[in-house]
């Protein structure tokens, strides 16, 4: 599994393809969002994502401040089924933080995400607001 952080401009029409993918598979059909997944956010952001064998097993993008929140932000948090249950997705988040920390040099952060996984983020260091 290979770890890559890229801006929209450094992404290959190939993985901005398979990022694509992945997150319409996720969270347009298997969750049944219906929103507009391409939202001009993606231009200003940071992806962060896991190739193994030329596929794209799990993605999130960050956005710096101001382009969703005043705080800088995770989202689009993605991984294919087969991959899932394995802790890639703590993995991911915890390179990401780490990324905004040191990177970024940013110590808050703000997520949106789905009441049921709650805890999952709670053992991340999230805590709810609303």
């Amino acid at each position: 599994m290979n770890l890559r952080i890229k801006k929209f401009n450094q992404l290959s029409v190939e993985e901005l393809y398979k990022i694509l993918a992945l997150r319409n598979k996720i969270f347009i059909v298997e969750q049944k969002c219906s929103y507009l997944d391409c939202d001009n956010k993606d231009l200003k952001s940071y992806h962060l994502f896991y190739e193994e064998n030329g596929e794209i097993i799990a993605y999130l993008r960050i956005l710096e401040k101001g382009i969703s929140y005043d705080e800088i932000s995770i989202g689009r948090v993605a991984v294919k089924k087969e991959y899932r249950g394995k802790g890639i997705a703590k993995e991911m988040l915890l390179k990401a933080i780490e990324f905004i920390e040191l990177d970024l040099m940013e110590d808050t952060i703000k997520i949106q995400a789905q009441a049921y996984l709650l805890d999952f983020y709670s053992s991340l260091g999230f805590k709810a607001v609303s």
